[in-house]
């Protein structure tokens, strides 16, 4: 599998990473350290990562600072999903075994979604009647542009 480097990601890359190689999805904000991207995941289309911009594996590879900010990004992008689509659970996740590199899921989560109650990696329960975007309370790019802005203050 090969990447493009994305133009705005760090000079320490990582050949084998996605997230060294490539955004990791739409790009909705990033700042010297932190970016954050909407995931292209049909089934869950309010679906974004808060990604670390230099290649580390484990959140105690941060700074006191970095770890406390990368929260408030976090809480951010839950606010803003919780506040926009009402959704039944957020559910964020940490994982980073496929990709060892640091970053966090804020998944707005739907009884209707077609992996509810299950996580977003488990094998769809039931199928949706119209797709999962167009159940969404408000469109992609208000949604993004809510996150941008909540995160401009956090």
């Amino acid at each position: 599998m090969s990447f493009a480097l994305h133009p705005g990601l760090t000079p320490d890359t990582q050949p084998v990473c996605a997230l060294c190689q490539t955004v990791g999805g739409s790009l909705v904000w990033q700042d010297n350290e932190w970016r954050v991207i909407r995931a292209d995941d049909d089934a869950h289309p309010a679906f974004y990562r808060v990604i670390f911009r230099r290649h580390v594996a484990e959140w105690s590879e941060l700074s006191a600072h970095e770890r406390l900010r990368g929260m408030d990004l976090v809480v951010a992008v839950e606010r803003t999903l919780l506040r926009l689509l009402r959704p039944t659970k957020v559910n964020l996740a940490a994982l980073g075994n496929v990709v060892p590199h640091l970053h966090w899921h804020v998944i707005a989560r739907f009884d209707w979604d077609s992996h509810f109650p299950l996580p977003v990696w488990a094998q769809p329960v039931r199928a949706t009647a119209r797709p999962a975007v167009e159940c969404l309370a408000v469109d992609l790019v208000t949604l993004d542009t809510a996150v941008v802005a909540a995160l401009a203050v956090a």
